[in-house]
């Protein structure tokens, strides 16, 4: 049996359930008596894919600081051409995580291998593959934007010609004879950026990439991103900033306090949660026939009237019968949108599971 200790998204109660692992339990709140479903994770993801498809492996892998565990036992896999999203609150083990994996510090115990290479054994050669963006980006101050790229590119035996065109399209072109140690934090997480994607490396490792950036630079990060991954690379990003992992990521891990809590796509992960989508009905006048015709409508989680807006939980299937049960009581209906379950939700379910 699995205990799992979950907090009711309404009232914010705990409630512990006991299951076996892959069993749905029906939850009912003791305080605010909201409904709900809690399917207990099976521990493997439901992707079908080979396992030489996977270009970043990690197994078991385990990190203690003294005789705290940073990571304890953290196992996933990263496809060839997918953006994987590593979250997590702070303090989950997310940067101790991509340290390990590129043998920045030595793990305990555990498996790396980066395109079928043992990062500790051939750790020279894995970094040939890999652009690395870590969260706290260094250059050397006393050189100018242009001769810290310049460098790196010594350095990964790229092309300087490539450089200033990438400072360019970081938004750094005013600033490329400009000595970095004068760079804001957002124009050094820019030019960080250039540098790990400098010569187009088949493997990207982005630890915070939209850190101190203004909306901006968020979307060009966000958009070089998205054009890596058409290039063909395989892209790990590490973030609590949920809506840009949302936007641009195939899968997601979830991290805290150490432990790997799922892994799977967002869609999958709030089925295994009973995440359902919102509907939101504005009207051109309410009444008391229709807030009693939505709220016998049978399978409707939750109902919220807030003046002339319904707001219905809801499964999908369901939503066409609470529209026809509105308009047969004589409702008129403005607009009907759908909000689908956000990342963020499956976020704080997970990481409000106590282990």
């Amino acid at each position: 049996m699995v205990k799992k200790t979950l907090m009711c998204p309404k009232c914010k109660s705990k409630i512990v359930l006991e299951g076996k692992p892959g069993e749905k339990s029906y939850i009912s709140c003791p305080n605010c008596n909201t409904k709900g479903m809690f399917t207990f994770p099976k521990g493997k993801s439901d992707i079908k894919t080979t396992d030489n498809s996977f270009v970043i492996k990690v197994r078991n892998l385990t990190k203690s600081f003294n005789n705290f565990k940073a990571v304890d036992n953290v196992s996933f896999n990263v496809g060839n051409g997918e953006i994987f999203g590593f979250l997590g609150p702070n303090g989950a083990g997310k940067t101790t995580t991509i340290k390990a994996m590129l043998d920045l510090i030595h793990s305990n115990s555990g498996e790396i291998k980066i395109n079928g290479l043992d990062i500790t054994k051939k750790g020279k050669e894995v970094k040939k593959y890999v652009g690395y963006l870590p969260e706290r980006v260094a250059f050397y101050d006393n050189l100018t934007a242009l001769q810290n790229l310049n460098f790196y590119a010594e350095m990964k035996n790229a092309s300087k010609e490539n450089c200033k065109p990438l400072i360019e399209e970081f938004g750094l072109g005013d600033a490329i004879s400009k000595k970095v140690g004068k760079f804001s934090k957002g124009m050094v997480q820019r030019l960080g950026m250039a540098r790990a994607v400098l010569g187009n490396p088949p493997i990207l490792i982005l630890d915070e990439p939209s850190g101190g950036l203004d909306p901006r630079g968020v979307v060009l990060i966000r958009n070089k991103i998205l054009e890596m991954r058409d290039k063909g690379s395989t892209i790990f990003i590490s973030s609590h900033i949920l809506s840009e992992i949302q936007a641009v990521c195939d899968r997601v891990g979830i991290i805290n306090k150490g432990i790997l809590v799922a892994e799977d796509t967002v869609s999958q992960l709030s089925k295994r949660l009973n995440i359902k989508p919102k509907l939101s009905i504005e009207l051109e006048e309410m009444s008391d026939a229709i807030k009693e015709a939505v709220k016998k409508v049978d399978g409707i989680d939750d109902v919220q009237i807030i003046n002339k807006i319904i707001n219905v939980i809801c499964e999908s299937k369901l939503k066409a019968k609470v529209v026809i049960a509105i308009a047969n009581a004589g409702g008129n209906i403005i607009n009907v949108h759908t909000t689908e379950p956000s990342l963020e939700e499956v976020f704080m379910r997970f990481t409000e599971v106590e282990q």
